[in-house]
C-alpha cells in the first residue's frame, strides 16, 4: 500500500522539500509545532523505526542532525529536538524541530492553520541555511520537488 509520504515523494501530493538524496528526503510538515518543523523520511516504505536496517537508520539520523544544525542557526534555538512516533502515518519519519523547552514538544501544540506562504518562507530560510553550511548538493532545485 502506498503511503501518504510516498505520494509526497513521488509528487502526487505537494511537499515543501529542503533535502533530497538517494535514501531520504526531508520536507516541512503542514502542522508544525515550531517554525521549521521538518520530517526526515526514507524513500523506501518502511513502516516504523524498528523495521529499518541499521545503515538506513544511521543515514536518517545523520540527515536529521544536519537539518537540526541548520534550524538552530535560522531560528536561534538552543536545541534541535527529535521525535519519532509514527502512529499517524505508517511510513518511518523523524520529526526534527527548533526547540526552546521540553514542555512545548507535544503534538498537541501543532499549528493546523499555518498559511502556505509562512511554510514556504520557513522552507526557503532552511534551504538557504543548508546551502550556506555546504549542503547545496542535497538541497532540491525547488521547494516543491524532491529532485536535485
Amino acid at each position: 500500500m502506498t503511503t501518504l509520504f510516498t505520494k509526497i515523494i513521488d509528487g502526487t501530493i505537494p511537499g515543501r522539500f529542503v533535502w533530497a538524496d538517494d535514501l531520504a528526503v526531508a520536507f516541512l510538515t503542514i502542522e508544525p509545532i515550531t517554525d521549521g518543523h521538518t520530517l526526515v523520511v526514507p524513500r523506501a516504505e518502511i513502516e516504523q523505526l524498528t523495521d529499518s536496517p541499521d545503515d538506513l537508520l544511521a543515514h536518517l539520523f545523520s540527515v536529521t542532525k544536519t537539518i537540526g544544525l541548520a534550524q538552530r542557526v535560522v531560528w536561534g534555538a538552543p536545541r534541535a529536538a527529535v521525535l519519532v512516533a509514527g502512529f499517524e502515518i505508517p511510513h518511518l519519519h523523524v520529526h526534527v524541530l527548533p526547540a526552546w523547552d521540553e514542555a512545548s514538544l507535544t503534538f498537541a501544540n501543532a499549528r493546523r492553520d499555518v498559511p502556505g506562504n509562512e511554510l514556504d518562507a520557513a522552507g526557503e530560510r532552511l534551504r538557504a541555511a543548508l546551502r550556506t553550511a555546504g549542503h547545496g548538493p542535497h538541497v532540491p532545485a525547488t521547494l516543491g520537488s524532491p529532485e536535485l
